[in-house]
């Protein structure tokens, strides 16, 4: 290998163990939200509230947009990583509603 070669070796090991650093906190992030998410849904249940609020949805997806943008990073692939996101939490709040009346 040349000196090069070997830099380059070592620059690429340095970038992935970063990578691997954030997506190990990429993971327990979303874990916390959705622990947060899923006290929610509880609530919303015992309330009976709808599982999701379109109005709060279009607001989080426009501040994520801006938070992407002043990030520099791509506010579409922001907003459809969101939607993925809420489209999860959604179908967690109705199955912890179905299992709310199934308990009374």
């Amino acid at each position: 290998m040349t000196d090069d070669t070997t830099r380059a070796a070592e620059l690429l090991a340095s970038y992935r163990q970063s990578i691997d650093n954030f997506d190990a906190v990429l993971i327990h992030t979303l874990a916390e939200r959705f622990r947060c998410t899923q006290a929610v849904g509880e609530l919303k249940a015992k309330h009976d509230l709808p599982p999701s609020d379109p109005d709060r949805e279009k607001k989080q997806i426009a501040r994520l947009r801006q938070l992407a943008e002043d990030a520099d990073l791509d506010p579409d692939f922001a907003e459809k990583f969101l939607a993925f996101i809420i489209r999860e939490v959604i179908h967690h709040h109705k199955r912890i509603a179905e299992d709310v009346k199934a308990e009374s």
